[in-house]
């Protein structure tokens, strides 16, 4: 069994989780496969208050020492907090799942100097099929060589803070480093009176409604356009993979995790 501390319980994605555990990942669900089951250990949110299927305390400094035993973390809270969250994993050396996106370029680099002392997994986006999308584009990327330009429009609900998503640049990067880093990103081109460059990525942010998460990478050639996109119908996509995750990081040595160690 896996006991999963869940950060940002209370959010959109930590409701999610929290009742995809309690439907998917019980014991009668599983068929009694232990290392299949899962249960959310206590939650850890400021707005949160406990419930009947498991204690919420208002931070990770007020967890109290009689607390239940968490195996591994799931954040899915807020960028201003996961420094609070890698710190826990560091004190207790419980691994992490740091799902929060919007994260600056400085605590990521603070993520990766604590992953030598815990095991931390760090993805901008914990589906399975945006994992894939990364392996096409890169192949996609090589294969047409420089004749053909690159966009990526991401879209998304109209509450999402950051603009242009995780997502959408983790799928640059990985164009990007698989071609020696040479493209720069333009974000936005209204003040721009000039022509597109030929090493330039563009990505575009669109919000509205109620957009779970779409990401179009756009490949565009003299006379032929080919598109690779990844829709995501339901936050459950992400919460799944979340919860694979965490299932896969327990017991983990210290170390920098992603998707494409969970799926091999």
């Amino acid at each position: 069994m896996t006991n999963i501390i869940l950060s940002g319980c209370q959010g959109r994605m930590g409701q999610v989780i929290a009742q995809l555990v309690a439907d998917k990942y019980n014991a009668s669900a599983v068929h009694n496969q232990e290392s299949k089951i899962c249960k959310i250990a206590f939650g850890v949110d400021p707005f949160g208050k406990s419930n009947d299927a498991f204690p919420v305390y208002p931070s990770f400094d007020q967890i109290p020492a009689n607390a239940p035993k968490g195996d591994v973390i799931i954040d899915f809270s807020h960028f201003s907090a996961v420094r609070s969250v890698v710190d826990y994993a560091v004190k207790t050396g419980t691994p992490a799942i740091i799902a929060t996106t919007g994260i600056s370029q400085k605590d990521l680099a603070y993520i990766s100097e604590q992953s030598a002392k815990v095991a931390l997994f760090r993805s901008a986006n914990m589906s399975v099929g945006i994992c894939l999308v990364k392996d096409l584009i890169r192949r996609a990327a090589a294969f047409l060589g420089e004749d053909f330009d690159i966009e990526i429009v991401e879209r998304h609900h109209n509450q999402k803070l950051d603009a242009p998503s995780g997502t959408a640049l983790a799928l640059a990067d990985a164009i990007n480093q698989a071609d020696a880093n040479k493209y720069s990103y333009i974000y936005d081109r209204h003040s721009r009176s000039a022509k597109r460059g030929h090493n330039e990525i563009g990505i575009s942010a669109v919000r509205g409604g109620n957009i779970v998460g779409d990401h179009e990478v756009i490949f565009a050639g003299n006379n032929e356009v080919i598109e690779i996109n990844h829709k995501a119908m339901s936050r459950s996509v992400f919460a799944d993979g979340a919860v694979r995750a965490a299932m896969f990081m327990k017991g983990k040595a210290p170390g920098m995790y992603n998707m494409d160690d969970l799926i091999g």
